[in-house]
C-alpha cells in the first residue's frame, strides 16, 4: 500500500483500495475521488462497507493494497458513527479537548469555536453536559469539534442517520457551508435523498463498487426499462412503491408483457440504487424473495371492521408543566400505512405509547380496536421498536418461538401457510429462514430488522406499530421491508409506523406531522405540498452563492452544485445575490415534500418555544387551537 500526503493536492482518494479481515475481503478494489470543494457521499447499508473505506481515509484502518490520497492527519476532520463527543464534558470541555488535540488554542481556539457555535445554535448551552443534549445536537457538536482546525479533508461517518429530519436539514447547511470554503468533504449515508443532494456518489455493496457518478448520471445508466403496475408481477424483479409495484425488465421487453396494465415510467435515482443491488444480488433470487413476501405473510382478516384499528380523541399527556402531546385526535383504519413524522420532541413516541397503554392520558383517549389498550387489545397488535426488540442470545427459530409463545400463538400456521408452526412467519424470507439456529446478535442489521418483522407477525396481528423499522437499512432491503409492511395493509392490518427517511413517505397512504405535541399537517404529499415552491439557484460557482444565500439568512439546501431555497421568494433570493454581486440562474420550481415539512415543523415549534435551543420546546401548551387529524 502506498500513500500520497500532499496538502496542497487537488483531490484526494483511493484507488484498487482492498482490506481484508482474516478471509473477509471487506473493500474489493475500491476507486474513489474526493475533489475540494464539494460534497462526496458513499452509499450502502449495514456491512457495504463504507465506514471502512471511510477509516482508510481518516487513517485509523490499515488498507490491504491499493493507492491511498490523502492530507496529513493534522489536516483531517473525522467524525465517527455515532457522533465523537464525550457525554460526561460539557460543551466547552469537549472544544477544549479536541482543540488541544489539534494544537489549537487560547484566542485560535475562541476564534475557530465562536462562529461554529453560533453557526450550529450551541453557543447558549455551552455549560451543558454532552450527554444531556439531544441526538441532533450532539452531532452538530461532533461537527463543530471536527471543524475546529480548519480541516482539507472532511470524512463524517453516517452523520444523519438516526436524527430527525429538521436536524438534518440543519446538519446539511453545515456540510455545505465546510464545502464552500473549499473543504473536501466525504461523508457515508444511507438516505438515498441525501445522497441525492451531493456532487458524486459511489453506491458500495458487500465491498464492490455498484456504481459511480453524479447521481443523474446514475440514474442515467440504468440497463433495461423501469415499469409500473397496481398488481404484483410474476417472473419479473419487482419492488414496492406505495400502493403500487415498480418493475426492472430488460432491454427489449414490453411493459404489458410482465403484468397486466404496467406501463414504462422514468426511473428516479431510488430506481437505479435498487436495480443495481439487484443486479449485483442476482435478479432472478431478488425477485423470489421480494413476490413471496406478498399478501400472505400476515394473517390479518380480509374484513374489515367498521371501527378504526387504532384511534386518539382529543388525547392529552403532560408531564409536570410539560406537555408533551396536546389534544390530538389520530386514527388508523384497516388496509391502511400512515406515517407519523415529526422532530425530535415532536411527540410521537409519547403518542405511541398512550396508544400501545405504556402511558396514561392526562385527558382524552387512547383506543386499540374500540377500547382502552389493554393486555387483551395488545394481543392483536404487532410492535416494532426501534431498538428491534429481539434477543440476542436466542437464535432466530427461538426468537419466533418465543415472540409466538408470548402472545399466545404457539403452535399455529404463521403467515397463511398450513401447520407451519410459529417459525412459519419467516418461510417465505429465504434469507433468514438459511438463519435459523444463528444467534440474532451475529446477523447483520437488515437480516435483524427482518428477524423483527417476523416476530411481529408470528401472532397474526391486525395492527402494526413500527417505529423506526428501516434505519440504517441498505436500499434493496429496505424495499423487501416495505413489501412486509404493504403486504399486511393488502389483507386488511393497518399500519402505523415512524421514520426520519422522508423518501419513504410515498409509501404511506396518509401522514401525519406532528411538532411541539400537535398536529401541524395531514394528508397524502401532494396535500401536504399543496403550492408550496422553492427557488432553484444555478451559479457557475455554487460556492459564492451559497455564502451570498447564507449571509442573508435565507433557508438553503445543497442539490448537488445546485442550491434550493423554499418559500419561492424569488425577489428576495435575487437582492440577496445583487449584494454580493454574484451571477446565478434563477427559476421557481415545486418544492419537495421534505423542504415543505422543515420549513411547516421549523415554524410550529418556534411559534410554540421561545426557546430555539430547547429540544423538545419546553412550554409547547400556547402553540395552536386543537389539532385534529
Amino acid at each position: 500500500m502506498s500513500t500520497d500526503e500532499h496538502p496542497t493536492a487537488a483531490d484526494w482518494g483511493v484507488a484498487d483500495l482492498t482490506v481484508r479481515f482474516a478471509a473477509v475481503v471487506a473493500l474489493d478494489g475500491v476507486e474513489l475521488t474526493v475533489p475540494p470543494g464539494i460534497v462526496t457521499a458513499v452509499v450502502g447499508g449495514d456491512g457495504a462497507g463504507k465506514t471502512t473505506l471511510l477509516r482508510v481515509l481518516a487513517g485509523v484502518q490499515a488498507p490491504s493494497a491499493g493507492r491511498l490520497r490523502c492530507p496529513p492527519s493534522r489536516r483531517i476532520g473525522f467524525v465517527a458513527a455515532g457522533a465523537g463527543v464525550y457525554d460526561d464534558l460539557t460543551v466547552t470541555e469537549n472544544i477544549q479537548f479536541a482543540g488541544g488535540a489539534y494544537g489549537v488554542r487560547g484566542a485560535a481556539l475562541d476564534a475557530g469555536a465562536t462562529p461554529l457555535l453560533t453557526r450550529t445554535h450551541l453557543d447558549d448551552v455551552r455549560d451543558r453536559l454532552a450527554g444531556k443534549l439531544s441526538g441532533g445536537m450532539r452531532q452538530k457538536l461532533a461537527f463543530v469539534l471536527a471543524m475546529l482546525h480548519e480541516p482539507g479533508l472532511l470524512i463524517l461517518d453516517e452523520p444523519t442517520t438516526g436524527v430527525d429530519p429538521v436536524s438534518r436539514a440543519d446538519l446539511w447547511r453545515l456540510i455545505a457551508a465546510a464545502a464552500a470554503g473549499g473543504t473536501a468533504v466525504v461523508l457515508a449515508t444511507t438516505y438515498l435523498d441525501e445522497a441525492e443532494r451531493a456532487a458524486r456518489v459511489l453506491l458500495l455493496d458487500e465491498g464492490r463498487v455498484l456504481a459511480a457518478g453524479r447521481p443523474e448520471q446514475i440514474t442515467a445508466a440504468l440497463p433495461g426499462t423501469v415499469a409500473e403496475a397496481a398488481a404484483a408481477p410474476g417472473g419479473v424483479a419487482a419492488w414496492r412503491r406505495g400502493r403500487g409495484w415498480r418493475l426492472w425488465l430488460p432491454a427489449g421487453v414490453p411493459a404489458a408483457t410482465a403484468a397486466p396494465g404496467a406501463r414504462p415510467v422514468t426511473p428516479d435515482f431510488a430506481d437505479a440504487v435498487i436495480v443495481a443491488s439487484l443486479a449485483h444480488h442476482d435478479a432472478g433470487a431478488a425477485t423470489e424473495h421480494t413476490n413471496a413476501v406478498g399478501p400472505a405473510s400476515t394473517g390479518a382478516p380480509a374484513s374489515q371492521p367498521a371501527e378504526p384499528l387504532a384511534e386518539t380523541r382529543a388525547v392529552t399527556r403532560r408531564f409536570a408543566s410539560f406537555t408533551a402531546v396536546d389534544e390530538v385526535d389520530l386514527r388508523v383504519e384497516p388496509g391502511q400505512v400512515v406515517g407519523l413524522l415529526g422532530a425530535n420532541g415532536a411527540g410521537k413516541t409519547t403518542l405511541i405509547r398512550l396508544l400501545l397503554g405504556l402511558l396514561r392520558p392526562t385527558a382524552g383517549a387512547a383506543l386499540l380496536f374500540g377500547a382502552p389498550p389493554s393486555r387483551a387489545t395488545r394481543r392483536r397488535l404487532g410492535y416494532v421498536p426501534q431498538g428491534l426488540g429481539v434477543w440476542d442470545d436466542l437464535t432466530v427459530d427461538e426468537n419466533l418461538r418465543f415472540s409466538a409463545a408470548a402472545f399466545g400463538a404457539t403452535g399455529r400456521p404463521a403467515g397463511g401457510t398450513s401447520g407451519g408452526g410459529p417459525t412459519s412467519a419467516a418461510a417465505a424470507d429465504a434469507a433468514l429462514a438459511a438463519h435459523g439456529r444463528t444467534l440474532a446478535g451475529d446477523l447483520p442489521l437488515g437480516l435483524r430488522r427482518r428477524l423483527a418483522f417476523a416476530a411481529a407477525l408470528s401472532h397474526l396481528p391486525e395492527l402494526l406499530v413500527l417505529d423506526e423499522p428501516t434505519s440504517g437499512v441498505a436500499t434493496l432491503a429496505r424495499a423487501r421491508l416495505w413489501d412486509t409492511i404493504r403486504a399486511a395493509a393488502d389483507t386488511g392490518a393497518g399500519v402505523l409506523v415512524t421514520t426520519h427517511s422522508l423518501d419513504e413517505a410515498e409509501q404511506c397512504d396518509r401522514l401525519v406531522l406532528m411538532a411541539a405535541g400537535r398536529v401541524v399537517a395531514a394528508g397524502t404529499i401532494a396535500q401536504i405540498v399543496g403550492g408550496a415552491t422553492a427557488v432553484e439557484v444555478d451559479c457557475r460557482r455554487w460556492d459564492d452563492a451559497f455564502r451570498a444565500l447564507d449571509a442573508a439568512g435565507l433557508p438553503l439546501a445543497l442539490a448537488g452544485r445546485r442550491l434550493r431555497v423554499p418559500g419561492g421568494d424569488a425577489a428576495r433570493v435575487q437582492a440577496a445575490l445583487d449584494a454580493r454581486h454574484v451571477a446565478a440562474r434563477l427559476r421557481v420550481v415545486a418544492a419537495t415534500f421534505e423542504e415543505t415539512f422543515v420549513q411547516i415543523t421549523t415554524q410550529a415549534t418556534a411559534a410554540a418555544s421561545h426557546d430555539p435551543a430547547a429540544e423538545p420546546p419546553r412550554d409547547p401548551t400556547n402553540a395552536q387551537t386543537r389539532s385534529t387529524v
